[in-house]
């Protein structure tokens, strides 16, 4: 069996409003949580409570995730913020005077 070899290169990850994105997540876990509280009963009879549970759990690995995209997030920005100061501070190695001593 051969192996599978792609015909063209992958495209660049999307970049978007994560933060936001799992944080609406997470509350509509959370509400779908609080929906199916009052039928718990209903749940019960008919062996499905896992349904009520999935959603109790949706909700906090959201919370996980809120945490988690927002920690990325300060990281980006900080990386960004500390090269664009290098590059305008001309501390790179390209424009450094002592790394060309000839210039």
């Amino acid at each position: 069996m051969a192996k599978w070899t792609p015909k063209h290169e992958a495209p660049e990850p999307l970049e978007g409003p994560v933060v936001a994105t799992i944080t609406g997540g997470t509350i509509l876990w959370f509400v779908l949580f609080l929906v199916q509280v009052p039928f718990y009963g209903w749940f019960d009879d008919r062996d499905l409570t896992w349904w009520v549970w999935t959603c109790l759990a949706g909700a906090g690995l959201g919370l996980i995730g809120i945490w988690y995209v927002r920690k990325r997030d300060a990281a980006i920005k900080r990386h960004e913020a500390a090269r664009a100061a290098e590059a305008g501070t001309g501390t790179g190695p390209a424009q450094d005077p002592e790394a060309h001593p000839g210039a």
